[in-house]
């Protein structure tokens, strides 16, 4: 099984791919004065700064494609002018991508072959 740091969720007004690469961990890095797996940290057990979420979803978008312009309108959009709870799962997942990778393939017994029909 391959992973990758991109991942596509629905978030505000559609179905968006996030992408947290070496250049956007770098970005995060700089922008919430912290790593990324603290800034991780931080969202896992409440220590998290607003700013921890808006950055991490707008420099998803830009690592998935997104043009700045673009991902920074819809950050005051659906971020900056919703409870930040709202966002906090998001976060979470783009992170995590970012850092650990995320599933290209769904594993799972609905895929498993028949174990009768393989004898």
């Amino acid at each position: 099984m391959s992973r990758s740091a991109t991942i596509d969720l629905d978030w505000g007004d559609g179905t968006y791919r996030f992408s947290l690469k070496w250049g956007e961990l770098a970005e995060l890095q700089e922008k919430t004065d912290a790593g990324p797996y603290v800034v991780l940290n931080r969202l896992h057990t409440g220590q998290w700064r607003i700013e921890d979420i808006s950055n991490v979803i707008r420099l998803g978008l830009i690592g998935g494609g997104l043009e700045p312009v673009k991902a920074l309108k819809l950050i005051r959009t659906y971020v900056e002018a919703r409870p930040p709870m709202e966002n906090h799962p998001h976060a979470v997942a783009i992170l995590a991508a970012g850092l650990i990778g995320a599933e290209d393939e769904r594993l799972g017994e609905a895929e498993a072959p028949d174990q009768a029909e393989v004898r």
